[in-house]
């Protein structure tokens, strides 16, 4: 696994922000495309960007650009032939975590999540499955319940099979109905994205947080898609709602 780690000049225990990217991304699109460094360096954060995937020589893969390598969905998969590497949620919610805590300078007890599209979708589930770890969440334009969009039918069948009942450890909005809480959430969606009707589903999360008294700020964006321009945009926002969230 690649993983890109940026440190901020401040000496001392730092607080961490995990980036989880979307489909057919690596750990290079954030780093070359958002814009996050500055605002990092600024705040103090160190900034944690894994890849999507495992990959190389004997990992499986699909010829289709949302599944398989690139496309981990951030679960572990319980499918052939998957089961052997695909260990996403494993990986990204403990053994990356005790990784980085056990070679950087970081804060363990301050680290919050944030991710993108499939990403975004990562970051809600690891972070509401994981509230005592990750202080804060937020997202960009995330797929908020695979249970109720394509991506998610055909990932989550192939991942963890066609029993709909395993996936519900996997959904957002099904989490936070089922009493899954965390700390505060920030997501913002582009109006102008063209998944959002069909894949994304924003006001499912909405629905889900107001009936469950969750705290999230959920904003709609006039005029942004569902490119890295809209998260340069916004990720200063994001970090600044991190580095609060985090003291």
């Amino acid at each position: 696994m690649r993983c890109a780690v940026f440190l901020p000049p401040q000496e001392g225990p730092r607080p961490v922000v995990m980036y989880l990217s979307g489909l057919t991304c690596t750990e290079d699109n954030v780093t070359q495309k958002a814009g996050a460094q500055r605002v990092a360096a600024e705040l103090g954060l160190i900034l944690v960007c894994p890849d999507t995937s495992p990959r190389g020589e004997g990992v499986a893969n699909d010829d289709a650009y949302d599944l398989g390598q690139g496309a981990g969905f951030y679960v572990d998969a319980t499918e052939a032939p998957w089961t052997p590497h695909f260990k996403m949620y494993s990986y990204v919610s403990a053994e990356l975590p005790a990784l980085i805590n056990a070679e950087f300078p970081t804060d363990a007890a301050r680290w919050a999540i944030t991710g993108h599209s499939m990403g975004g979708h990562g970051a809600l589930t690891v972070g509401l499955k994981n509230p005592e770890m990750f202080k804060s969440i937020s997202a960009f334009s995330p797929i908020v319940s695979p249970l109720n969009c394509p991506w998610g039918d055909k990932a989550m069948t192939a991942y963890l099979g066609a029993d709909r009942g395993a996936w519900v450890a996997h959904d957002a909005c099904a989490l936070i109905a089922d009493g899954a809480q965390s700390g505060p959430i920030l997501v913002d969606q582009g109006l102008v994205d063209g998944f959002l009707e069909e894949q994304l589903k924003t006001h499912l999360l909405q629905e889900a947080c107001d009936a469950a008294g969750q705290a999230a700020e959920i904003r709609m964006q006039p005029g942004y898609d569902h490119s890295y321009f809209f998260i340069a945009t916004f990720i200063e926002d994001h970090l600044r709602f991190h580095a609060k969230a985090l003291g």
